[in-house]
């Protein structure tokens, strides 16, 4: 299947740079799959939407700063660190580094200028000093990270750095996206990007949507670079996304199971909750099971799914994995003919826009 199966026009305006006051005021367009209806609601509307007895899925993950903004020592010359995910701790018994120094994977800018050997500090109230380790790809960089006077590295992380807000949000974070960007089941500290279907839940429409007897469960997926890596290759079919860690709880596994037992729906919220549902399904012969593990899942049109019966997710980029996901899902025709809908209603794209409940 060719990428450009799966490219759109996006006028640059409709991409969200701002969250909307009111989480649940976002609009939602309603797919519906067996007659190809298009509503146009808003969030608000899940309660009558959704089916009592339905049973919503969503990421518990939360987002850590992870994007770092400093200095190479000692040219001065400006650094920007993006944390993709640790790799591991330093043996202490190595005498020639820093206790509790941190191995991470990284991405880091300007990559022509951070060879193995090069030394950077992101400076704030908890310093973090860096050496660069090793030298990849697009960017990467295998870096050491290390705090004076003992701070805790995930400390110092959380009090110096920024809120990783995707590059087409063309402004820098400020301090009401810490909690704007981050769901209200945000619990596991361990995301990069925050899984966007799930910013248009409040306490208030989870409670709503209980009372027309519509419960939800919460699993875990980290999300790392592999939710957002770009697709580099012209046929899909060769694509390969990063494995991304996951827990379910033995709680969440009984309470997804039994509702498949009784026919119900399950409604995940986002892709991150479809690929770790239908990667554990896969992975047992149908069944979800509790447990941890990682999954480089890459699901895309000609995927059989298992488990998940709905799908609210936000509207994603062109070429994306996302999009592919979503169009595996809802058809690829059907989709695309949401996402023009979309476009012609002026919808807001991305992280803080509007959403899309296939059904």
């Amino acid at each position: 299947m060719d990428i450009r199966d799966f490219d759109f026009d996006l006028p640059p305006e409709l991409i969200a740079q701002e969250p909307i006051a009111d989480r649940t005021a976002a609009r939602l367009l309603v797919v519906d799959r067996a007659s190809g209806a298009l509503t146009h609601t808003n969030v608000t509307a899940l309660p009558d939407v959704l089916h009592p007895g339905d049973l919503i899925v969503v990421n518990n993950t939360r987002v850590f700063p992870a994007r770092l903004l400093g200095h190479r020592v000692p040219s001065g010359g400006a650094v920007e660190c993006l944390l993709v995910r640790p790799i591991g701790q330093i043996d202490p018994s190595d005498p020639s580094v820093r206790p509790g120094s941190v191995v991470w994977e990284a991405l880091m800018h300007p990559g022509q200028k951070l060879h193995p050997g090069a030394r950077v500090i992101f400076e704030g109230a908890h310093p973090i000093h860096g050496e660069v380790l090793d030298q990849k790809f697009f960017g990467r960089r295998i870096i050491r990270l290390w705090t004076d006077a003992g701070t805790p590295l995930d400390e110092a992380i959380d009090a110096i750095g920024h809120v990783p807000l995707p590059p087409y949000i063309k402004r820098e974070d400020r301090g009401g996206d810490r909690d704007r960007y981050q769901t209200v089941f945000a619990r596991e500290r361990g995301s990069i990007a925050a899984p966007t279907a799930g910013l248009h839940f409040t306490p208030a429409l989870t409670a709503s949507l209980a009372a027309r007897g519509i419960d939800t469960v919460e699993i875990t997926l980290h999300v790392g670079y592999g939710t957002f890596q770009p697709v580099r290759v012209e046929r899909i079919e060769e694509h390969r996304l990063e494995a991304e860690r996951y827990e379910i709880g033995d709680a969440a596994a009984g309470a997804i199971e039994r509702a498949r037992r009784d026919g119900r729906r399950l409604i995940a919220v986002g892709t991150t909750t479809t690929r770790t549902l239908e990667a554990v399904a896969g992975a047992h012969d149908g069944a979800i099971v509790a447990g941890a593990g990682a999954t480089d899942l890459f699901i895309y049109p000609g995927f059989r799914f298992r488990v998940v019966g709905g799908l609210l997710t936000n509207f994603h980029m062109p070429k994306s994995s996302l999009l592919m996901l979503v169009s595996a899902f809802g058809g690829r025709a059907l989709v695309r003919s949401a996402y023009d809908a979309a476009v012609a209603a002026r919808y807001r794209f991305y992280s803080y826009g509007d959403a899309m409940l296939i059904v």
